[in-house]
């Protein structure tokens, strides 16, 4: 089955985040975000709003179009 964006996106930043060795917790206060958020996030059930993939991006400390590679 093709996966989604959403999926494919929240794989990303599961992968940023552990390559870091974040928690949840810890990307979570770094975000600004709740842990809860960054979970569905990375488990693709939220779709997040273009702002909020930009924190992603600050934080990771990436482009968005690095950020957005899939």
């Amino acid at each position: 089955m093709k996966e989604t964006v959403l999926i494919k996106f929240g794989k990303r930043i599961r992968e940023l985040r552990k390559a870091r060795s974040l928690s949840q917790e810890q990307l979570a206060e770094l975000t600004g975000f709740h842990r809860n958020y960054i979970g569905m996030i990375e488990r693709g059930e939220r779709n997040p709003a273009l702002v909020n993939i930009e924190v992603f991006a600050n934080t990771f400390e990436l482009s968005l179009s690095e950020l957005l590679i899939l």
